[in-house]
């Protein structure tokens, strides 16, 4: 919201609409700069280029409406609060038609861009008022000078500090519509109390708005200044925090989910490893009275190699691993990959089962995804090792990758289409090593991927 005057006595009519023509096209141009802001990374419609182009000619033509209707209206409260709320949602219309995005989308983005545009036009009304007190001249080019300044800080900061932090949990487009509501509730009481400030402090101070004759009116400004800037911060503070706190939330709930699936998986493969096994044993007793019976030992290597294939269990100390690294290594062995195996499975006993196959299961699994993309079948090789240092249990695991691969956050990026549903088995194996008071450590260099689980033994 703008609207300082810095004539020192109230303006003729030309020089009036001249005024509200400043105060009307410099508050759309701000906040345009705040919707470009907040609008990097969301999906655009086709011609967006032209949607914008004739949405700002035809906010350029409201905006002389207004400056016509702001000299009949503009100097009362209500018609303040009418210009500039008829201004935001005609922007607003103008936004949603550019981009492909769902309406709670749109009113986050806008919301957030106007209490930033708030937030900056009432910083710099402090600065600008304290240097009116203290002498400065009230000279139209020196306070636009001052202001343009200090709004592209403003800007700066507000893009560095709050757009990119929020940008990430934005895009995964689940806006709660009751957050969104409480905000622009906020938004619009700390306009209206804004448009009742500025016009009555406009009276006070001979039209002037900003330099006043008493002290006591330039305590009063600068305290429904602040007061403004608190309500601007309030509402980016609230809907980043619950944006942020609701993506943490559903990422918790993902990734339990996929320790539950984990779990399930474990029992069935448990008992299909076990049925394995006495299968095998039962076809060695079969397969030795064959061989009684007069067989000349061809039958009995082509029925040994078969049950090879099937008891190629991996015994590490602990039976939850041996049923997990059993399964893996058939799976990988299915798809042409190596699992190469280290494991003290006996160091691990502190462990839930379902713990530890979540843990082994989502580090092999990632690795062999990320192996059988590769076209170098001798490339096809992931290798994990177990081991204690000191009172650390270390686990690590290498592999080949192709591509390039992103971090954030210490975590690697998914590389698949839909990014909201997948990622979340790292995210798993983070969890569960600070579960056991550890962390998780992953990098790649030079096509290798490195991934270290570290866990207390203590559990």
């Amino acid at each position: 919201m703008n609207g300082v005057v810095t004539s020192a006595a109230f303006p003729a009519f030309g020089e009036l609409l001249g005024m509200y023509a400043g105060i009307i096209y410099e508050f759309i141009f701000e906040l345009y700069v705040f919707y470009a802001i907040f609008s990097v990374g969301l999906t655009r419609r086709r011609y967006f280029a032209l949607r914008v182009a004739v949405g700002l000619a035809a906010m350029a033509v409201v905006g002389f409406a207004a400056i016509s209707l702001y000299h009949i209206i503009g100097e009362t409260v209500w018609g303040r609060v009418l210009i500039y709320f008829a201004l935001f949602v005609l922007s607003v219309v103008h936004f949603k038609l550019c981009f492909d995005e769902n309406l709670w989308v749109t009113l986050f983005c806008c919301d957030m861009a106007y209490a930033a545009q708030n937030l900056v036009y009432k910083v710099i009304l402090v600065i600008w008022c304290a240097l009116l007190e203290w002498g400065f001249g009230p000279e139209a080019w020196l306070y636009r000078v001052i202001y343009y300044s200090l709004f592209a800080l403003g800007a700066v900061a507000v893009y560095f500090l709050i757009a990119r932090r929020t940008r990430k949990y934005m895009l995964r487009r689940k806006q709660d519509y009751r957050t969104i509501i409480v905000s622009f509730v906020i938004l619009a009481v700390t306009v209206i109390l804004c448009s009742l400030e500025d016009v009555n402090f406009a009276h006070l101070s001979g039209w002037q708005e900003n330099a006043f004759d008493k002290f006591e009116y330039y305590i009063l400004r600068q305290t429904g200044n602040l007061f403004s800037i608190v309500c601007c911060l309030i509402v980016l503070a609230y809907l980043s925090g619950v944006l942020e706190r609701r993506d943490l939330e559903e990422e918790l709930r993902y990734v339990q989910y996929n320790v539950a699936q984990m779990k399930q998986q474990y029992e069935i493969s448990k008992d299909t490893i076990e049925q394995i096994n006495i299968k095998c044993h039962d076809m060695r007793h079969k397969v030795r009275k064959l061989v009684a019976g007069g067989d000349d030992g061809t039958l009995e290597e082509e029925l040994r190699e078969a049950i090879n294939i099937y008891d190629a269990n991996i015994r590490t100390g602990n039976k939850t691993l041996d049923v997990i690294l059993t399964e893996k290594s058939l799976i990988c062995e299915k798809r042409g990959i190596t699992l190469s195996c280290m494991v003290d499975g006996e160091k691990l006993g502190f462990m839930r089962e379902d713990d530890l196959y979540c843990l082994f299961g989502n580090i092999i699994d990632n690795a062999a995804e990320a192996v059988a993309a590769l076209e170098d079948t001798e490339k096809r090789v992931i290798n994990l090792t177990c081991v204690e240092r000191g009172e650390m249990i270390v686990v690590e695991e290498e592999n080949y990758y192709e591509g390039d691969l992103e971090f954030e956050d210490g975590l690697p990026q998914t590389t698949k289409a839909d990014k909201m549903y997948h990622g979340y088995g790292v995210r798993s194996i983070r969890m569960i090593a600070r579960q056991y008071g550890g962390e998780m450590f992953a990098r790649a260099e030079n096509g290798v991927y490195y991934l270290r689980v570290l866990l207390a033994r203590a559990g």
